[in-house]
C-alpha cells in the first residue's frame, strides 16, 4: 500500500475513532490537490459529497437569510419555500437581528405529492452594518437571547408536526448553535461560522454540522475561541481568493450546491437555474458544465490547490 494511501486512510480513521468516543467528528481535510479521491466525481471524496448532499438545502436557507441582498438565491422552489416569519419588535431590530423561515420539502423523485419534511429557521450573519452585530451578536449576548426567544415563538406557532432545522452563516451559524446548545429536537447546520456563540456547544454537538471554507476569515477567531462542537468539514473550493472572499456564504453555498449535484438531481437544477460555475480547485476549464447526478467517471479528476503564476518570460514558475 502506498504511502499517500496510508496516510488518508489514517486520516480517516483518527477521526472515525474520534466520532464513537465523543459522537462528533473533525473529518480529515483531503480535498486538496493531493486527495487520494481523484476517480470519484469531480475529485471529491464521498464523505465530503455526504455532508454536500445532506446540507446544501440549509447552505442556500442561509444565503437567502440576507434576504433583499443583491448574493441572495431567486425562487428556491420546490426545494425550499420561504413564509413569512413573525414580526420582529423593533427594540429587537435595532441589534441588527434577523432571520428568515422556510419550508423544507422532499425531493420530488421520492414523492408524487409535495411532502413537507422539516421547518427552517435561518439566522441573518453580520450585515452592512456590521457594527450593530458586532456589538449585539459577537461582543455582548443580545442577539443569542433573542435568537432563542424567536425560534421558540415560531416552534409555538408553527408546531411539532415535520423536525425543526437552525441553519446559519458567520454570526448567523453562532446563533444557530446557541439554539441547538438549549433546544436539543433542533438539528443545526452552520457555514464558516463564528466561534461567538456563548452556551456548552458539547451539548448536542453530534446534532450539529459545520461546513467552513480554507483558509476564510473567521479561522483567525477560532485560535482564540473554541469553534462549535460538530460534524466539522473543510473544504477547499477556492483556494486563490483572499480570506474575505472566502467569508462570503454565496460562494461557500454554490460550491456545497455544486459538489452536491453529483448526487442529488434536485441540487443539479439548482445549478442549472442559477449557472454556478465550477469551483476553480475542480479539475477542467472555468466553463466546465457539471455532468449531473451518477453520472459515470471515465478519468481522474485532479484538484488544483494552487495555479502557477506566469514568469517573466511568460513561462510558468
Amino acid at each position: 500500500m502506498g504511502k499517500l494511501t496510508r496516510n488518508a486512510l489514517r486520516g480517516i480513521a483518527l477521526p472515525s475513532l474520534a466520532l464513537l468516543l465523543s459522537g462528533c467528528v473533525t473529518y480529515a481535510d483531503i480535498t486538496q490537490s493531493r486527495s487520494p479521491c481523484r476517480m470519484e466525481p469531480g475529485g471529491w471524496c464521498g464523505f465530503v459529497r455526504e455532508a454536500a448532499a445532506e446540507s446544501y438545502p440549509y447552505a442556500l436557507a442561509s444565503t437567502n437569510a440576507y434576504l433583499g441582498d443583491s448574493d441572495a438565491y431567486g425562487s428556491l422552489e420546490p426545494l425550499l419555500k420561504r413564509i413569512e416569519r413573525l414580526p420582529i419588535d423593533e427594540a429587537d431590530s435595532k441589534t441588527g437581528f434577523d432571520y428568515q423561515v422556510f419550508e423544507q420539502f422532499a425531493p420530488p423523485r421520492e414523492s408524487a405529492e409535495r411532502r413537507l419534511i422539516a421547518r427552517i429557521v435561518a439566522f441573518r450573519g453580520t450585515d452592512f452594518d456590521g457594527a450593530r452585530d458586532i456589538w449585539f451578536g459577537s461582543v455582548k449576548n443580545d442577539q443569542k437571547d433573542i435568537a432563542l426567544r424567536y425560534f421558540a415563538a415560531e416552534k409555538e406557532r408553527l408546531g411539532d408536526d415535520v423536525p425543526w432545522i437552525v441553519t446559519g452563516h458567520s454570526l448567523g451559524g453562532a446563533l444557530a448553535t446557541e439554539v441547538s446548545i438549549v433546544h436539543s429536537d433542533a438539528r443545526a447546520y452552520a457555514f464558516n461560522v463564528s466561534p461567538f456563540y456563548r452556551g456548552d456547544s458539547m451539548v448536542n454537538a453530534a446534532n450539529r454540522t459545520v461546513i467552513n471554507e480554507r483558509g476564510e476569515a473567521l479561522r483567525y477567531f477560532r485560535k482564540f475561541r473554541s469553534a462549535p462542537a460538530a460534524d466539522l468539514f473543510v473544504v477547499n473550493c477556492s483556494p486563490e481568493a483572499d480570506r474575505f472572499t472566502k467569508h462570503k456564504i454565496r460562494r461557500l453555498a454554490d460550491c456545497i450546491t455544486w459538489i452536491a449535484a453529483y448526487d442529488r438531481s434536485d441540487a443539479h437544477e439548482i445549478v442549472k437555474r442559477y449557472a454556478i460555475a465550477k469551483p476553480p480547485v475542480e479539475c477542467g476549464p472555468p466553463g466546465k458544465p457539471h455532468p449531473g447526478a451518477g453520472a459515470p467517471v471515465t478519468e481522474p479528476c485532479v484538484h488544483v490547490a494552487r495555479r502557477e503564476k506566469p514568469g517573466k518570460n511568460g513561462e510558468a514558475e
